[in-house]
């Protein structure tokens, strides 16, 4: 969908029938590269690079299987904490390339949401496949929220990127039943269900959906490489409504003073705070298993 970038009406019809935009080389490399380096030092302090390999190779030793495995992420909690200390990952949600496409979409200007997601999702028996879901129920507050999600390097189909069901943000907000992987939940979905669509990704490369629609993870069938990505989450400013998890830390990892620790003067600091936000009370009844 890159050729519609310019073309505000088009990219806005589209999305609005499938629920999501691919965009070849919608960021430049060279952030992502200089993070993925970050990630993958990080994991080579700990001694889980497989010795005598290319670090952005990303091959994982087999030791990092006896890791225990955090919020369904592939790592530690304290290797989590550190990466989510890192301005540069914070700072990459914000990237012009990003909020200028959104910007398009939204026909007015932006609210990126705080709370930044990473998957460091080295093979690992306590981290399966994230199940399919809407973001919606995690982030709540506005239904006009959007999902950017994007590999951290190259991620062909096996390594295990998204897949994303076309036209699934026209449903309601699906019940749910209990799953494994991230959120431990999945929608149920009946006969009607569409046509799945995932492909090889590439560095710079990303997907933008709707809160509504329907995604989940593909199994990263690789031996021995991890799979690294992020979710950032937007949505126009005129819409106020953010859930108050929004506002924080991905499951309440640290405070924003401890990731803010060592940044020094930084424009991303609480910079939320200055909007006009209608705060609300996370609806812990859409993530209610028993219904399914």
């Amino acid at each position: 969908m890159s050729g519609l970038i310019d073309d505000p009406q088009a990219l806005r019809h589209q999305i609005e029938e499938d629920g999501f935009g691919f965009f070849r080389g919608l960021i430049p490399a060279e952030p992502i590269l200089s993070l993925r380096r970050t990630i993958l030092e990080m994991f080579k302090r700990r001694g889980w690079i497989l010795e005598g390999s290319e670090l952005m190779d990303g091959i994982v030793d087999p030791c990092i299987k006896e890791v225990t495995c955090y919020a369904s992420n592939g790592v530690d909690k304290q290797a989590y904490q550190e990466l989510y200390r890192v301005e540069a990952f914070h700072r990459l949600a914000h990237h012009p390339a990003i909020v200028g496409l959104l910007t398009k979409l939204f026909g007015e200007p932006v609210f990126v949401h705080p709370r930044n997601i990473a998957r460091l999702m080295a093979p690992h028996p306590d981290a399966p496949p994230t199940p399919a879901h809407q973001d919606f129920i995690y982030v709540q507050g506005s239904q006009s929220a959007y999902t950017c999600w994007f590999p951290v390097g190259d991620c062909p189909r096996d390594l295990g990127g998204l897949t994303l069901l076309a036209g699934s943000n026209k449903r309601e907000i699906l019940k749910v039943r209990d799953a494994g992987g991230a959120g431990h939940r999945t929608v149920i979905l009946d006969d009607s269900i569409g046509t799945w669509t995932e492909g090889n990704l590439k560095v710079g490369d990303a997907l933008i959906f709707h809160s509504k629609t329907v995604h989940k993870s593909l199994l990263n069938k690789t031996a021995n490489r991890i799979r690294l990505s992020v979710d950032y989450r937007y949505q126009p400013q005129s819409m106020r409504t953010v859930d108050n998890t929004s506002l924080i830390p991905h499951v309440g990892l640290l405070t924003w003073d401890e990731v803010y620790e060592g940044w020094g003067d930084s424009d991303l600091k609480y910079y939320w705070e200055n909007l006009d936000l209608e705060v609300t009370e996370m609806d812990w009844s859409l993530l209610d298993t028993s219904q399914g």
